[in-house]
């Protein structure tokens, strides 16, 4: 069930405040701010204080280029992912690096091992180099990290996601409906008693939204959502897989499809289940979410939800590109995904 691409208006980033507003707030001249952030002075704590809460106040980064650039083009693009290890932000990391080949421009990438925090620090070190714009994953962010992202002045595109208060523009797709859309074909498959493995509430908020389809697709068929299992490790690994499977069919064993936040947990959760002498589907069905390379290859192949990981990529420079030449400005782009019906259902 895919959605077709279109685009919103969004409201835009604004201009990038000052030294000078920051030490307007704080009460201090422009030359007193430049030395507190740069560390090179002595500065009474009193007046220290009253500079870093206008900092956070205004969302101000400290421009280490400003001083040996004559130009505010950089010929970078940053770009935050939630982890290097796994396949699909890797392509995701390809596609915006191949897009970016066809310009001057050069990729920074950084992860965030699933933490908002270690995002917030990456942004902030990424904001200091002065990028010509900034790529993100997910649409959920610190206030500190979304204050510097409004105020940067330079376009902000956030993926994987729909955020429903975006702060620039948005290349991405509904988690939760893409997960609607995998329920309600094995619903049509026949599949009634649904367990879902999901993982840690805190960290993994595509997750979340992927679990919140889930128990609104069961919901409107008229099923019960309540088989379910959290994973709390971070990044998940196929081995969560064996451990989640081992539970969800422990504690409710007429479980018939269990349906895992991601394909490395579905693979996993196969293996595990071979060890168990349990047949994968005949004894149990399982399916995960987002098309790895791992999907099509496991045997039984595994139903999935496919995303275009590499297209996300693609599309998200592409806008870039087209912003920062002032022929684009602030989207939502509706990216596509379609259900894969294979051997594991």
């Amino acid at each position: 069930m895919p959605t077709k691409q279109k685009q919103q208006p969004a409201e835009g980033n604004s201009s990038a405040p000052t030294m000078a507003d920051v030490g307007r707030i704080a009460g201090v001249s422009a030359m007193t701010v430049s030395r507190a952030l740069k560390g090179n002075a002595y500065i009474a704590k009193g007046t220290l204080d009253r500079i870093l809460a206008a900092v956070d106040q205004l969302g101000y980064v400290l421009d280490q280029s400003a001083g040996s650039l004559s130009s505010r083009r950089t010929g970078f693009i940053a770009a935050i992912v939630p982890s290097i290890d796994n396949s699909n932000f890797a392509d995701t990391a390809r596609g915006i690096t191949e897009a970016l080949a066809r310009t001057n421009m050069q990729l920074l990438l950084g992860y965030s091992n699933y933490s908002v925090e270690r995002e917030e620090e990456l942004i902030e070190s990424m904001l200091r180099r002065r990028p010509e714009g900034i790529i993100l994953t997910g649409g959920h962010h610190t206030r500190k990290a979304r204050g510097m992202l409004s105020n940067a002045g330079i376009p902000v595109i956030e993926t994987w996601d729909r955020p429903e208060n975006p702060v620039d523009a948005v290349v991405g797709f509904s988690n939760a409906d893409a997960m609607e859309a995998l329920v309600d074909s094995l619903v049509e498959q026949g599949y009634s008693r649904f367990g879902f493995i999901s993982g840690s509430e805190t960290s993994d908020t595509r997750g979340q939204q992927r679990q919140s389809g889930f128990s609104r697709a069961l919901s409107r068929h008229g099923f019960s959502s309540e088989r379910r299992v959290a994973v709390e490790a971070v990044p998940l690994r196929m081995s969560d897989g064996g451990t989640a499977i081992r539970q969800l069919l422990n504690r409710f064993p007429d479980t018939d499809v269990a349906v895992c936040v991601s394909d490395l947990v579905a693979f996993g959760a196969i293996m595990e289940c071979r060890r168990m002498g349990l047949s994968v589907p005949h004894d149990i069905a399982i399916a995960g979410f987002g098309d790895y390379e791992i999907a099509s290859v496991s045997e039984p192949g595994i139903t999935t939800v496919n995303v275009d990981s590499y297209g996300i990529g693609t599309q998200a420079a592409g806008q870039m590109i087209a912003m920062l030449d002032h022929r684009g400005h602030s989207a939502t782009i509706s990216t596509n995904y379609h259900v894969l019906l294979r051997g594991s259902t």
